[in-house]
């Protein structure tokens, strides 16, 4: 298919077919070969690790939702007769130092962790998303005023970034969440600038801004869902980070405050008895170390199913 479209020098004839544009192209169809979304789910599926990271982070989740039937003791109340007990069949990890049972607090703590992750990832997204691509499509003034910014906010490392806007916030869930999610948005803003920089002069783009597309229309229609997968992988990759991040304010007495369950906060607490009575500290950090693994494996495997050049 061949249109003419006329500019104020002249006319130019372009073979729309030819300018691949993302959504539709002449000639190709499901019936013809694989969607570009079953194909990058094959790629995915043959990576064993990605799925293994998924089966776990599914696990977690059921785990989370379904704390109240995995378990029957109350993750919060406390029972002195009953402290630091070892793994026994009443208590399968034992219990901590008030005596509260360790599995329970681990299964609701992954409501909070898992919360955290997905929450601050989500404000990233929603803040450095629109800023990245209004940054790359229109440039300028605005590009300038907002890299200097984010400049200074890579200038930090996120973990002190994240420390620092709590104690301005204050400690609580909902602060942990602004903080931290704060601290990832100047990656998604590079991330983002950087792919709407190579998309927009893609020559679809020119020709939808020939056809009369306004810019707006062009960033909705052309640059963000060509733009989107890298987004999605750092996006993975970016609630493991977080996690990581908000069990280390915990840690520090700086995140979810006692006595919610938390695994920052309960491998705080565990601290203290390291030596004597290590599975406070080890059950906890064992479940962060293996929900920041397996999202990074996920992450991962994002990135092979949806790089073409892999």
């Amino acid at each position: 298919m061949a249109g003419d479209i006329s500019t104020g020098e002249g006319t130019s004839r372009i073979r729309l077919a030819e300018l691949e544009f993302p959504a539709t192209r002449a000639g190709r169809s499901d019936s013809d070969r694989p969607s570009e979304l079953r194909r990058g789910v094959q790629r995915f599926c043959r990576n064993r690790g990605a799925l293994a990271g998924v089966l776990v982070l599914c696990l977690f989740a059921i785990v989370a939702l379904a704390a109240p039937l995995a378990t029957t003791y109350d993750p919060e109340q406390t029972q002195l007769d009953q402290k630091l007990l070892d793994p026994s069949a009443a208590h399968l990890l034992g219990t901590d130092h008030l005596g509260r049972d360790i599995l329970a607090r681990l299964a609701y703590g992954a409501r909070y962790s898992l919360l955290i992750g997905f929450a601050a990832v989500s404000v990233g997204l929603l803040i450095g998303v629109p800023l990245g691509t209004l940054c790359g499509f229109y440039g300028g003034w605005l590009d300038l005023v907002i890299q200097r910014v984010i400049d200074v906010f890579l200038s930090l490392p996120g973990f002190l970034l994240a420390l620092s806007l709590v104690a301005v916030l204050g400690v609580g869930i909902n602060n942990v969440i602004l903080a931290v999610g704060l601290g990832v948005v100047p990656a998604f803003v590079r991330l983002i600038r950087a792919s709407t920089l190579s998309i927009r002069s893609r020559p679809y783009v020119d020709a939808a801004r020939l056809a009369g597309a306004r810019g707006p229309t062009i960033i909705v229609r052309h640059i963000l869902p060509n733009a989107l997968a890298p987004v999605v992988i750092q996006a993975t990759l970016g609630i493991g980070a977080t996690i990581l991040t908000a069990a280390g304010l915990g840690f520090l007495g700086l995140g979810v405050q006692q006595p919610t369950p938390e695994w920052g906060a309960m491998l705080g607490e565990g601290r203290s008895y390291i030596f004597s009575n290590p599975n406070l500290a080890t059950f906890p950090g064992i479940a962060i170390f293996l929900t920041v693994l397996c999202f990074n494996l996920a992450g991962d495997g994002l990135r092979d199913a949806l790089d073409p050049a892999l």
